[in-house]
């Protein structure tokens, strides 16, 4: 089973639609972060594509990185609840909610205006080149296992 593609408009769209209906108060159906954390926590991701803020891991964690946890990120396989993250993924201050909605959709948007030709065989931060199928379960998965943390 193929993921929805987030490089088309509509998928992108309907994802859009789910950031949108987020309110600053929601609670989490699992674990412990706010509404705010969650979207800070999701543009981490899109700050490893985008923005030189995150250091590469050295080429042992990364060899690691390939062998144990890229085929959970890249594959079709939606993520269980609390699973565990990587530690630049986790957020414990207190996140701007308007300010990081309006972060993660530039860079969805951003993303989608690329296309899926833009990220073919583009490097990853942690995990080399990937294609853009392995770019789009990455990037869907993520989003939408942390909008389905939160009820929309």
């Amino acid at each position: 089973m193929a993921l929805p593609n987030i490089f088309e408009k509509g998928v992108c769209d309907g994802v859009i639609g789910r950031i949108n209906s987020l309110q600053p108060d929601m609670q989490p159906k699992w674990g412990t972060m706010s509404v705010g954390q969650m979207l800070a926590h999701c543009n981490v991701t899109y700050e490893m594509i985008y923005e030189d803020k995150h250091p590469k891991p050295n080429a042992f964690v990364r060899f690691m990185l390939k062998l144990f946890v890229k085929g959970k990120v890249v594959g079709e396989e939606t993520y269980k609840q609390n699973s565990q993250t990587a530690p630049q993924f986790i957020i414990k201050e207190t996140k701007d909610f308007s300010v990081e909605k309006a972060r993660l959709l530039a860079y969805i948007n951003k993303t989608q205006e690329l296309g899926a030709a833009y990220f073919d065989g583009k490097e990853s931060h942690s995990f080399g080149v990937l294609n853009q199928t392995e770019w789009n379960n990455m990037l869907y998965k993520h989003l939408d296992h942390h909008l389905r943390q939160f009820g929309v």
